[in-house]
């Protein structure tokens, strides 16, 4: 998909931190974070073990005028959080869908910072999608709390290929119509 115009990626207040664009300063605890097999387990596109200039090259992609798909940084520094506390995503798709996708770094787990991050990308809706989609892996059920908490639906099984686990992984797939 090539975009004739840059895209401008607002941040998004949380009630705990803030949704912002990725920044290079950010390479260090993202690479500790992604690089984490508990985190990239649960991912499709993060491989384990995390090879050298991945992350830069992930932050790149992140800040191209190109991009199919904006990724933001859970940062809760100005609150006394982690300045990096995981990434939540929306992947441009046609037809005014999009997909999201996150990840929370272990320590927050069981949080509700998921949720959080989730439930004020949705309230925002920088995309202006009609439909975001979601998959989580079966073995997650946690991911999938948090999408039917945001009032997601389950609409089927199906399967991914997870880099890290070099495998296809079963999923449960789940879609939110909005406003």
């Amino acid at each position: 998909m090539k975009l004739d115009t840059i895209i401008n990626q607002p941040s998004i207040e949380a009630e705990r931190f803030v949704l912002r664009p990725v920044r290079k300063s950010d390479a260090g605890l993202l690479n500790m974070y992604a690089g984490d097999e508990r985190v990239a387990r649960f991912t499709r596109s993060i491989p384990h073990p995390l090879p050298p200039g991945a992350t830069e090259a992930f932050i790149g992609r992140a800040q191209s005028p190109e991009r199919t798909e904006d990724v933001w940084v859970m940062d809760g520094s100005a609150q006394g959080l982690g300045e990096v506390m995981g990434t939540i995503a929306l992947a441009r798709m046609d037809r005014d869908q999009s997909e999201i996708g996150y990840w929370v770094a272990p320590g927050l787990w069981n949080s509700g910072v998921a949720s959080e991050a989730v439930q004020a990308l949705l309230a925002a809706n920088p995309q202006g999608s009609k439909t975001i989609f979601a998959e989580v892996f079966q073995d997650n059920p946690g991911s999938a709390r948090v999408l039917t908490n945001a009032g997601f639906e389950y609409i089927g099984d199906a399967e991914t290929f997870s880099i890290a686990r070099n495998a296809q992984v079963p999923t449960w797939t789940y879609l939110k119509k909005l406003p």
